[in-house]
């Protein structure tokens, strides 16, 4: 399920979904920008529309079908009545920064699955908060999916690909790497057995760095979560390594997000198996 605009993260995930699916199965991408996930001042009539590129990636990663509905498809009513609530989980972090996106998101998640009635439904890494979400919903409605996750896609230096890194100048594109800078750090921290402190200060020490860059990098977040449900590890880090460092941040006006899984303290952390570790 995306918004579009996609690019080789998004065809990591197909490929994994042809993968799975086998010879006899269908893998069906959905492109659809769903204008209940933007909030007032959102780039909603900013985001890329690339649907003619996006039809030749999906088909060349794999997919049999791309569903690619109109609003007026999607909500042939207007903007719906009822919609799926996230609760407290989706009011923390992009929930707190994004006030109603995750209620959206799930909303047409939910519309989507039964439209298309998949077996397996694969996201992204990068979008933990909302992968976590889309379990949930999945878990407490019983909509009899199972839900795959896939590691993040990055560039060879580290930077988390995204739609919105199209919106970067070169000069902006490299003060954004300290995102991921600060999340290795972080991670390399926790690898080594320090307290949930200590992984947030080394990750911050960077941040603090890049917002004195030019041009900066300019904070929303940094924070050390359970994955399950987001809210913030306090004092010991849990010793499977499930944890997971998020960070938001804007560069220009280009907002943007990024996280990483906490291995547990037995040497340095691994590097992310879909894109190279700067």
């Amino acid at each position: 399920m995306t918004m579009g605009a996609l690019h080789e993260g998004h065809a990591s995930l197909v490929r994994e979904a042809r993968a799975l699916a086998g010879p006899e199965g269908q893998v069906v991408v959905t492109v659809f920008v769903n204008p209940l996930q933007f909030g007032a001042g959102e780039d909603l009539d900013r985001y890329p529309r690339t649907l003619e590129a996006d039809l030749d990636i999906a088909g060349s990663a794999g997919a049999d079908h791309v569903l690619a509905p109109s609003v007026d498809e999607v909500y042939p009513g207007g903007a719906p009545e009822v919609r799926i609530s996230a609760g407290p989980m989706g009011e923390r972090l992009e929930g707190a920064s994004r006030p109603g996106h995750f209620d959206g998101m799930l909303t047409v998640v939910g519309k989507m699955f039964h439209l298309v009635r998949p077996d397996l439904a694969l996201f992204g890494q990068k979008d933990a908060q909302q992968l976590a979400l889309v379990r949930r919903m999945v878990r407490d409605l019983a909509f009899g999916i199972e839900i795959v996750s896939v590691p993040t896609a990055r560039e060879s230096d580290g930077l988390a690909r995204s739609s919105r890194n199209r919106y970067l100048s070169e000069d902006e594109r490299r003060s954004a790497l300290a995102l991921s800078r600060a999340l290795y750090a972080g991670q390399d921290a926790a690898a080594r057995g320090e307290d949930p402190a200590a992984v947030r200060a080394a990750a911050r020490r960077v941040l603090d760095e890049a917002a004195h860059a030019a041009p900066p990098v300019v904070l929303d977040y940094l924070a050390l979560v359970d994955p399950a449900d987001f809210t913030e590890v306090a004092d010991t880090l849990p010793a499977t390594g499930e944890a997971v460092l998020a960070v938001a941040a804007r560069v220009g006006a280009t907002r943007l997000i990024d996280n990483l899984p906490l291995a547990p303290a037995s040497g340095p952390a691994p590097s992310p198996a879909s894109g190279a570790r700067p």
